[in-house]
């Protein structure tokens, strides 16, 4: 059994310079379609054509091409991060939380592979 129960669904994120143009480029180029742009948290999410699935663009000044991070929905962001933990998962730093936005939490697998939970708060 699972330390943690997921939802389903799962965002990608990626490292871009420019979430705008980034967005309209995967529109273009692969029909993935804008849910939103959250100007005040750099942050931009798409609907992929697989069902669950987004496509997240994270601005920065210097993007990490290649480097991607899954995002796992998860209900009770604080239950899972304390079943994990007490599993032994290193996690980055505390839990971050954009009011009403969501809350998130970076942990690492055995080998330093980045992924993150993450909460609705909408």
């Amino acid at each position: 059994m699972p330390a943690v129960t997921l939802e389903n669904t799962i965002t990608i994120a990626l490292s871009v310079s420019d979430r705008h143009a980034s967005a309209q480029w995967y529109n273009d180029m692969l029909g993935f379609e804008l849910v939103y742009h959250a100007d005040d948290a750099g942050w931009s999410e798409l609907k992929t054509k697989t069902e669950g699935v987004t496509l997240g663009l994270g601005e920065h000044t210097e993007p990490v091409p290649g480097n991607s991070v899954p995002v796992f929905g998860i209900a009770n962001i604080d239950e899972a991060r304390a079943a994990l933990e007490a599993a032994g998962v290193k996690f980055d730093g505390e839990t971050d939380v954009i009011e009403g936005m969501v809350s998130t939490a970076t942990f690492y697998d055995p080998d330093g592979n980045a992924m993150m939970l993450a909460q609705d708060l909408t």
